[in-house]
């Protein structure tokens, strides 16, 4: 790759970079903006990463297609990536309708494993979204690609990521049965933690009904965007 090149995929990544940087800042004022009217934030926190040059071409070559930045920016969606990790399930999906509420968000797609599991167990709900960055001389729109999840789903995630690459395609059954069940324990996990949520919430509200501020309310159905 010569040095032109190089310039070249350094610009188009940049692009990608402050996408990410408009994302992260956009969550930070939802998440305070709560945090200051109800004293609630359902961010626990938010991870970001941008693919390597090494990466983006490595997944161009397994799709067939011809190296460049166009296929890149065409074909590859999560070259720019945001993990939000909330605490309850409710949480994922009130920050999901957040972002897709954002005037200059274009939700893409939408894929939901965790109301519909991957068969290893892995739940998380995906985002594809399309974002404006405002240049000096241009607006590019960028994807980015959106992980929300809760702490547990994260917990469960990080650890079956590391132990799948001790293995690759070559995991033992056992372990990927085990891996399954933890996952089913992970997801009561979720839901139990969010029941005692609600029992304190009703508490306080029955206590002091002034000065209960969080609210629940039943997400929103998903649309599949697929």
């Amino acid at each position: 790759m010569d040095k032109e090149m190089v310039m070249q995929w350094a610009k188009m990544l940049m692009s990608y970079k402050f996408a990410l940087d408009e994302v992260s800042t956009k969550l930070t004022i939802l998440n305070e903006e709560l945090q200051f009217i109800q004293h609630y934030n359902p961010i626990e926190h938010v991870k970001t990463r941008i693919k390597s040059p090494e990466s983006i071409v490595e997944k161009l070559q397994r799709k067939g297609l011809e190296v460049s930045r166009e296929n890149a920016a065409e074909h590859i969606r999560d070259i720019a990536g945001v993990r939000v990790i909330c605490s309850f399930t409710t949480d994922v999906y009130r920050v999901y309708d957040m972002i897709r509420s954002q005037g200059d968000v274009k939700v893409l797609e939408v894929k939901d494993y965790i109301r519909s599991p991957k068969p290893n167990g892995y739940q998380s709900l995906h985002l594809i979204i399309e974002i404006p960055v405002f240049l000096s001389d241009r607006i590019e729109h960028v994807k980015v690609e959106i992980q929300l999840r809760t702490i547990a789903m994260d917990f469960w995630a990080s650890l079956e990521h590391k132990i799948y690459y001790q293995f690759h395609e070559a995991m033992p059954t056992s372990i990927r049965e085990q891996l399954k069940e933890t996952a089913d324990m992970i997801g009561a996990l979720d839901k139990r933690m969010l029941g005692l949520k609600e029992e304190v919430q009703r508490y306080s509200e029955s206590t002091f009904p002034k000065a209960s501020a969080m609210t629940l309310s039943p997400p929103a159905p998903v649309p599949n965007l697929k």
